[in-house]
């Protein structure tokens, strides 16, 4: 089956996708798990160039933090307010920089996580008989006569990811590893705010209080719904983290992330002749000989 009813079935052709790319994944390896995270990664590849410029503009924001401080103190008190702000929107308008760069992954994910939500909640689906009958999956894959044949069970390693941690699991034991992977994901989304200002501690960079109180909220927000979805989208969560940990430290290693260097590396490519002396440094030159003229002369 491939449709549903609600307000948000016009959705169905997307979720038909997603679902589609899960059977696929799922018939190269029978475990749920896998599919999940093989999805997740196709997902993340489409994000990356975000992730990308997200973590590049605040590194820049806290550069301009001194410039920044400036316009506070100069405008300070309220009759000044406007032109304060004014003058904030001019700055990271010059800089390139956004204030609120660091939400920008995660409310990027929001879309995948509500079309996610959908396609799991989709895959064990019951007809008006009682019957398992899942959706937006081919009928014929894998994936289609595995859920029938465990009445719409996403069993993995033991868990049933179409459950949440405060459902019936049987027993406190087996509700565990749900609560985990709660602390999990949030903990990846603290772990990967912490790499972005441990690095800026480093480099002597103040951090903006207000990116701090973003970083600090936004992760206890999703904790609340990672206890009211199922686990295989918090599943979802918990490798998407993990994938944009390991772009920020790459791009932190090569130096991606930080505008001047990436200035530097794009004067150092305009074209120049490897064995050619800049302008600048002849001219420097030609004036030393002038100087050591006029003190032979002197002399």
């Amino acid at each position: 089956m491939t449709a549903s009813t609600g307000f948000f079935s016009f959705l169905d052709p997307i979720y038909t996708v997603f679902g589609w790319l899960l059977a696929q994944f799922y018939a190269l390896v029978p475990n749920y798990g896998f599919a999940i995270v093989m999805l997740t990664t196709v997902v993340m590849g489409v994000l990356t160039p975000l992730t990308v410029k997200s973590t590049k503009s605040m590194v820049a924001m806290q550069q301009i933090q001194p410039e920044l401080k400036k316009l506070q103190q100069k405008y300070k008190g309220p009759e000044n307010r406007q032109i304060l702000n004014e003058e904030l929107q001019r700055l990271y308008r010059e800089s390139g920089t956004n204030p609120f760069a660091s939400c920008l992954p995660v409310l990027a994910q929001a879309p995948f996580l509500f079309i996610l939500y959908n396609v799991i909640r989709g895959l064990t689906h019951h007809d008006a008989a009682g019957n398992i009958a899942p959706l937006y999956i081919p009928e014929t894959s894998k994936m289609f006569t595995h859920l029938v044949n465990t009445e719409g069970k996403i069993l993995t390693f033991g868990m049933d990811l179409a459950l949440k941690p405060f459902d019936n699991h049987g027993s406190t034991f087996a509700a565990i590893p749900f609560f985990i992977m709660v602390a999990l994901a949030v903990g990846l989304q603290y772990f990967q705010m912490a790499q972005i200002n441990n690095r800026n501690k480093k480099t002597g960079q103040e951090i903006p209080s207000q990116q701090q109180r973003i970083q600090k909220i936004f992760p206890i927000l999703f904790a609340y719904f990672y206890f009211i979805i199922p686990a295989a989208v918090t599943l979802y969560m918990v490798v998407s983290s993990a994938i944009r940990i390991v772009t920020q430290d790459i791009l932190f290693r090569v130096g991606m992330s930080d505008p001047r260097r990436a200035a530097e590396r794009q004067v150092s490519t305009k074209g120049a002749e490897p064995s050619s002396t800049p302008p600048k440094t002849l001219k420097s030159q030609a004036n030393n000989r002038s100087k050591n003229k006029r003190k032979r002369k002197d002399r």
